[in-house]
């Protein structure tokens, strides 16, 4: 069984910066894809970033390209978010997601989450 844990939201400023982190347990082997997710209200849960634990492949959602890094520390067990030059529409709850293999391209892919992280972007 995975448990995710999040930290590192808060209340920035737009233009500000933040990392987010999840502390990964449980987990067996190196095929797995991490992934962030966010809602913001009213909306979807949609993927920001996913990386895959072994082989390190990277994906973006357009909208967080060129401002947004994902990254995974495998002494640590934890994989980072780094927000740059956010936005007030970067205002969400954000979400740790783990999946085994390479099959993870939908939410409903991902089995293990975490409990999530608020972010909030002001004008």
């Amino acid at each position: 069984q995975v448990q995710l844990v999040e930290s590192g939201g808060g209340l920035v400023q737009a233009g500000g910066s933040l990392r987010l982190s999840c502390a990964a347990s449980g987990r067996s082997g190196s095929n797995y894809v991490m992934g962030w997710f966010r809602q913001a209200p009213g909306k979807e849960r949609d993927v920001v970033a996913r990386i895959h634990w072994g082989i390190g492949t990277t994906y973006y959602a357009e909208s967080v390209k060129g401002r947004f890094t994902i990254s995974r520390d495998n002494a640590m067990n934890t994989v980072y978010l780094q927000m740059n030059s956010l936005r007030p529409e970067d205002t969400a709850v954000y979400y740790c997601a783990a999946c085994s293999g390479f099959v993870c391209y939908a939410r409903s892919n991902y089995p293990y989450w975490g409990r999530g992280t608020q972010v909030s972007v002001s004008s």
